[in-house]
């Protein structure tokens, strides 16, 4: 039986699962988007967060889903930096979205929804990618995510939107200040991990209405924006994978009944649905 390492890599993190017969070993490296990252860097934090974890261990198969692998030349980074490491493996490169696609969905019809650092969406007709709002990045889009919604507290916070209670548990959190949040965003790299560190401060606060607010508003944007364009989401199931879809499931369970959508899988990480999926 082949031995299959199976990656779901977003912008922060990637999750590894190595399928050996019966055994199962998941391990955790950062995110290896070919948007931020040299194919030298991926390569790197493989060998160096990941192979030595393996055990000599050696995959036959790898199947790699990541952020940003959705073009030609991407794919082609990545799947070649991955070979590098595992040089005798037979690796196929693809979107995170169809990674998504196939946990969520498996082999039926339905719309794939991912809310985690950024956000995405298509419908799947159970077999490929038929449909895709387009995925404008954190900077023109990324509606729903923790990016988006992380700038969001960030504005309340620097616009002094924020009422005295919540101004002082953001202090208190944080401990932060309008020129170091500038630097971060606009100097520094990554930075639409640090804007979706700040999409915690909802989840520690929910129940307040302007982190309600938020959080809703941020939602609709999702919807309206992505889920509408779809119109087999009148009649398929609005399927949702990611930390902020988990974190943040009520919202969405209320939002779909208020639409007279259909709300289908919530998972926290695809990981579960593409082992099933590849065994």
């Amino acid at each position: 039986m082949a031995i299959k390492l199976i990656a779901d890599s977003g912008s922060s993190k990637t999750a590894w699962c190595l399928l050996n017969g019966k055994t199962r070993k998941t391990f955790l490296t950062q995110g290896l988007s070919p948007y931020f990252l040299s194919g030298e860097q991926i390569e790197y934090i493989i060998e160096q967060e990941l192979q030595v974890k393996l055990k000599n261990i050696e995959p036959d198969e790898v199947h790699f889903y990541g952020t940003g692998c959705s073009n030609a030349e991407n794919i082609k980074l990545v799947r070649k930096a991955i070979q590098r490491v595992f040089a005798n493996a037979t690796v196929a490169v693809d979107h995170d979205l169809m990674g998504a696609a196939r946990a969520l969905c498996g082999n039926e019809k339905g719309i794939a929804c991912i809310l985690g650092t950024g956000s995405n969406s298509a419908y799947y007709n159970g077999k490929k990618i038929v449909k895709n709002s387009p995925g404008l990045g954190y900077v023109l889009g990324d509606e729903g995510s923790g990016a988006y919604l992380g700038k969001k507290v960030i504005q309340y916070f620097l616009y002094n939107t924020f009422d005295a209670d919540l101004m002082d548990r953001f202090k208190a959190k944080f401990n932060t200040n309008s020129d170091e949040i500038l630097t971060a965003v606009y100097k520094k790299p990554l930075p639409n991990r640090y804007l979706a560190a700040f999409a915690e401060f909802l989840a520690e606060n929910r129940g307040h209405y302007m982190i309600e607010n938020i959080i809703e508003d941020g939602f609709n944007d999702f919807f309206f924006n992505h889920v509408y364009k779809y119109r087999e989401s009148w009649t398929l199931p609005i399927h949702f994978t990611g930390s902020i879809a988990w974190g943040f499931k009520d919202v969405l369970k209320e939002l779909c009944s208020v639409y007279q959508l259909q709300l289908g899988t919530v998972l926290k990480q695809p990981m579960d649905g593409l082992i099933k999926f590849h065994s």
